[in-house]
């Protein structure tokens, strides 16, 4: 049976199971899905709506962390998890430290400044769906910008309370870069690739599925903050060009 992910192409949680399952050299079918109108889809194939889903061989797994644990278990070539147990530990750490903390405040942080931009923002919501969706979801933005906000709970404060993370895990990922060029021992690993995939829309990647908007048109407190944050960005931006 062919392997289909289900996803947002906007999503960095669903970028991470993209690129472990590239990165493993699995041809597969993207099924790229539109926000909202997800939901029936997703809950139909795995009893709740959140992606990445990846469909194999009457197997359904939900989750970018499963995700990652299925395709070492299923196709081994190209493993992501190290075999050392203390290296496996420490990569597993990496990752649930990452999932819980950078990913959902760099979702929080940028949507709060990017639902301020509906020219902005539309495109990326709408990236590889059917044309018509942007027209959707322009006619329905103040609509979809509410339960945005009140679904992830995206506020001034909150958008706050996030860069403070992103710039407190930030600082420790690039501290843990000055001793090597991996996080965990002396190869890529899902610790790397979690790191580069969650922080992805901060430094906008060539090859990612949206439509990327010039920094210009960002709003200016996020383009300062990118900016002071570049060095700290760089050691994530280098495991794109070596592995992505």
């Amino acid at each position: 049976m062919a392997v289909r992910l289900y996803q947002f192409a906007i999503s960095h949680f669903c970028e991470k199971s993209r690129w472990a399952l590239e990165y493993k050299g699995i041809q597969y079918q993207p099924v790229y899905l539109l926000p909202g109108s997800h939901i029936k889809t997703i809950k139909a194939l795995a009893g709740t709506s959140s992606v990445p889903v990846l469909e194999h061989d009457q197997e359904v797994v939900q989750g970018s962390e499963q995700i990652t644990d299925y395709l070492d278990r299923t196709f081994p070539d190209n493993p992501l998890t190290p075999e050392n147990e203390d290296e496996r530990a420490q990569a597993l750490a990496w990752e649930q430290r990452l999932d819980e903390e950078a990913g959902p405040a760099v979702r929080c942080y940028c949507y709060h400044h990017l639902l301020q931009r509906p020219k902005v923002v539309t495109p990326l919501l709408t990236a590889q769906t059917p044309f018509y969706n942007r027209y959707l979801v322009r006619l329905a933005f103040s609509r979809i910008d509410e339960v945005m906000r009140n679904w992830m709970k995206i506020n001034e404060k909150t958008a706050a309370q996030s860069m403070e993370t992103m710039t407190a895990v930030l600082q420790d990922l690039a501290e843990a870069y000055q001793s090597g060029p991996y996080l965990v021992g002396d190869r890529f690993s899902r610790a790397d690739l979690t790191a580069a995939a969650l922080f992805a829309p901060l430094f906008q990647p060539a090859g990612y599925p949206v439509p990327w908007p010039k920094p210009e048109r960002l709003p200016q407190a996020m383009q300062q903050w990118l900016e002071s944050q570049q060095s700290a960005l760089a050691p994530l931006i280098a495991q794109y060009e070596r592995h992505r």
